[in-house]
């Protein structure tokens, strides 16, 4: 009989979500993470008296009740609304592009004349079959918010021109005639007061983590469980033998500021192809902070090498294949479970991460 249950690799948010569960079930687990802290990409370091998002803003929301009360059994959420700006030369715009944007862009003040020159503008461009990112967008959206506030943006976050990207990658764009700025259209959103770690290290309370430490580093790792959660790369379990699996990454330049308010917003957008980030993130809005000092992430999007943290799967045609193609090598290891983010080569929000780990726990855990 093997020692533990499950080995669960990563200490993010699936992996944590299935030890709890598991641990409510009687199971034996080990988490073990190669960071040296919990938490996975929602992890925060507090800085000055800051819980600083230090893989980047994280603002959970969601429209299932069910995860949004299981998240609010680990921690008290606040009320805090996502309401980003986008900066192009110098003027700021109200994101997602509402009435407040278009005001600030044509003057306009009602609706109708706001949808007349989005219609006029897609209509002389007389798109029909978007062969690319930029065709599609401005078949949606015209030639100003496009040229403005998506075209920079899109280029430095792939680093790619828009017409040489899919037009899959901007299938819709949200536009919304109505003075509303808050990004998400979900019924439920906030920041957990006390930053993301008063979650994890819940869900994590009783459970034996060892942090520091590499999966592929250890030493009989398949003595370890009877089965094992692996929420690492796919193709990196597979040692690459079919080919990489492709990411964007970013890199954060995290700073902290003598001053009390840097840019007095959470999220700003930076959309001139000039600038070389991508957004600028004040950590101190997330939780209304009201501290002598601020700290400030520029964020700037990178190629993805080995070296990197891997953060957004590029789930074009030929990832999607090659991925596929790691499943099948999946399927003949059943005493493993890939799940989550990189497991699974899919973006997720975090309320579809906990609903997918959930989902695993009921089926396996029975």
């Amino acid at each position: 009989m093997k020692k533990y249950d499950y080995l669960i690799v990563g200490a993010g948010l699936f992996g944590s979500t299935f030890a709890y569960e598991a641990k409510k079930k009687g199971k034996r687990c080990l988490v073990i993470d190669k960071r040296e802290h919990i938490g996975g990409n929602v992890y925060c370091q507090q800085i000055e008296g800051i819980n600083v998002h230090k893989y980047g803003a994280h603002i959970f929301h969601t429209s299932n009740k069910e995860i949004w009360d299981y998240v609010n059994s680990f921690a008290t959420f606040n009320d805090f609304i996502n309401s980003p700006l986008a900066v192009y030369k110098s003027k700021a715009y109200n994101l997602p592009f509402n009435m407040n944007t278009f005001k600030q862009m044509w003057g306009v003040e009602e609706p109708e004349q706001a949808k007349a020159i989005i219609d006029s503008q897609v209509r002389e461009l007389g798109i029909k079959n978007p062969k690319n990112l930029e065709e599609k967008a401005l078949s949606l959206v015209g030639t100003d918010i496009y040229e403005r506030l998506i075209k920079g943006y899109t280029q430095k976050q792939w680093q790619r021109s828009c017409d040489s990207l899919p037009p899959s990658i901007i299938e819709r764009i949200p536009i919304r005639f109505t003075y509303d700025n808050n990004y998400f259209n979900d019924t439920y959103q906030g920041i957990p007061i006390g930053g993301y770690n008063v979650i994890i290290e819940k869900m994590l309370h009783g459970t034996e983590v060892k942090l520091g430490t590499d999966y592929f580093e250890l030493e009989n790792r398949e003595e370890i469980a009877e089965k094992t959660i692996f929420t690492g790369p796919i193709d990196r379990f597979f040692n690459y033998q079919l080919g990489e699996l492709e990411y964007r990454s970013i890199r954060l330049d995290t700073r902290v500021l003598d001053c009390p308010s840097y840019q007095g917003n959470a999220v700003i957008n930076y959309c001139d192809i000039e600038i070389p980030y991508t957004r600028v993130i004040e950590h101190k809005y997330f939780e209304y902070g009201a501290q002598p000092k601020t700290v400030v992430s520029w964020e700037y999007s990178t190629e993805w090498t080995k070296n990197d943290e891997p953060f957004y799967p590029i789930n074009d045609a030929k990832n999607n294949e090659l991925y596929q193609k790691y499943v099948s090598l999946a399927e003949k290891r059943p005493d493993v479970i890939f799940g989550g983010r990189l497991g699974q080569y899919k973006y997720y929000d975090m309320d579809r991460i906990i609903e997918s780990a959930l989902d695993l726990a009921k089926r396996a855990l029975t």
